[in-house]
């Protein structure tokens, strides 16, 4: 079954963040006389796709094989050179990425400098992709795009923690708004934990009333309620891929299928089998529920019964 949505990531509004590539992409052809030792002063993300890289990067060896991406921050020194007969091939980008316009948003987080990506079976064609059109001195929407897929991939794999907020001193709404940010992510990635919603509070640094508040405001839902409709999304998700209602309820965690019914259809606003329904109705040019205008469209156009 394929991974499912809900990493860190996916509770940061897409507004919130800015990515910038500040130079084309790199090409990495690199043969045994390959040598560097240079600083960048911003980050870099580097992929290998063939042959091995090694580095020392802050005096840390580091080896790139086929899948691995590597994040080199801005400042660190770094050493590579390729010790193989065979063509260490790959792609390194320059970029920087803030969120709110003011804070980098990768110090907001502990990163494994170095990961094998798991989904690599679907992110090695394009990351091909990605190095083989890459412009020899200019970055396009396309190239911007496709990096920001890879960029989330590596993070998703990479990330140990959030740091806390003396790491980058928001002030003001960026503040609350950063905090919120990292419970509501916190929650996204652990909706199955039970103690996941009251630890994200007790993580947050503002008084608990206010936090809840403020994060009802920003989210729309108490953590408690997020949590729950982060669970019911992943259980959408495995009655889409074709689990029964007993094999979904079971897989959130829900012993009892039938309670579990009454709490999708709270949280959802459906049962699962209506659920299930949409979703074949829509595989055959129907609607699904969360399409409102087309709905109400479709609605509109339907004539009332017992016109002629």
């Amino acid at each position: 079954m394929d991974k499912i949505e809900g990493e860190v990531l996916s509770a940061i509004p897409p507004a919130a963040l800015s990515l910038n590539l500040t130079r084309a992409a790199i090409r990495m052809e690199h043969s045994q006389t390959w040598r560097i030792d240079k600083t960048n002063s911003v980050e870099d993300l580097v992929i290998c796709l063939n042959g091995r890289g090694h580095y020392h990067v802050d005096g840390e060896p580091r080896t790139m094989e086929p899948g691995d991406a590597m994040l080199i921050r801005r400042g660190e020194r770094f050493l590579g050179w390729n010790e193989n007969p065979e063509l260490y091939l790959g792609l390194a980008q320059h970029f920087t990425i803030d969120i709110y316009g003011r804070h980098n948003f990768l110090t907001q987080m502990d990163l494994k400098p170095k990961v094998r990506l798991t989904r690599w079976p679907l992110l090695e064609p394009l990351a091909r992709h990605y190095r083989r059109t890459a412009p020899a001195s200019s970055v396009t929407l396309a190239q911007h795009h496709l990096f920001m897929v890879l960029l989330i991939a590596y993070v998703e794999d990479a990330f140990v923690g959030w740091r806390d907020q003396s790491a980058f001193q928001p002030e003001g709404a960026d503040a609350i708004n950063i905090a919120v940010m990292k419970a509501a992510s916190m929650i996204s990635a652990a909706p199955l934990d039970g103690d996941i919603a009251a630890r994200a509070i007790e993580l947050a640094p503002y008084n608990p009333d206010y936090f809840l508040r403020e994060f009802q405001k920003r989210i729309g839902k108490t953590p408690r309620k997020f949590q729950e409709f982060k669970r019911m999304e992943r259980a959408m998700h495995f009655l889409e891929a074709g689990l029964t209602v007993s094999a979904a309820a079971a897989e959130i965690g829900y012993a009892d299928p039938y309670y579990f019914s009454r709490m999708f259809k709270r949280t959802i606003g459906i049962s699962p089998r209506e659920h299930i329904a949409k979703v074949r109705q829509s595989r055959h040019g129907g609607l699904m529920m969360l399409d409102e205008e087309a709905q109400a469209i479709e609605l509109a156009a339907v004539p009332a019964r017992g016109s002629n």
